[in-house]
């Protein structure tokens, strides 16, 4: 099993969102866009701007929690633009 680090970016909210999953993508950003009370319910515009695959449950936590630790856009824009 695979587990995937993800960024996401609502236009509307001018933010980003980190994340990890062991779905598919797809799947866990329809789960995103769906109705509910967490932070990317909030509203619909979420889209998909990076994806780092990791080996393990722990790698992949452990990227998301360094990625969050950054608190800086324009280093999260930098990641994103490296990887394209």
């Amino acid at each position: 099993m695979s587990f995937s680090v993800y960024i996401l970016y609502s236009n509307k909210l001018d933010r980003y969102y980190v994340g990890f999953t062991s779905l598919p993508i797809e799947q866990r950003i329809k789960k995103h866009l769906s109705n509910h009370k967490g932070y990317t319910g909030l509203t619909k515009d979420w889209n998909l701007f990076y994806i780092e695959v990791c080996e393990t449950k722990e790698q992949a936590m452990r990227r998301e929690k360094e990625i969050k630790s950054w608190k800086n856009k324009k280093r999260i824009e930098e990641l994103i633009a490296h990887r394209e």
